[in-house]
């Protein structure tokens, strides 16, 4: 497994973990928090994926480079 797979794992254990003990009427993390959070991860990704989908990088836009070249884009 690679590192992405072993996060994804990990954050969706603890996720049904927290579910879980929600459904048994302990609150481990408020609302509050939990949004929060799920706002900045989601921004974090947003901008993650932005990133790694345009040529932003040096190796970036080597590729866009080598792509012209070759006439593929």
């Amino acid at each position: 497994m690679d590192k992405s797979s072993i996060t994804r794992f990990s954050v969706l254990v603890i996720a049904v973990i927290n579910a879980v003990l929600n459904l048994l009427g302990y609150q481990t993390i408020s609302d509050e928090i939990t949004n929060d959070l799920i706002a900045f991860m989601s921004g974090a990704i947003m901008l993650y994926a932005g990133w790694k989908n345009n040529y932003l990088s040096r190796k970036g836009l080597k590729q866009k480079e080598v792509l012209e070249e070759n006439e593929l884009t």
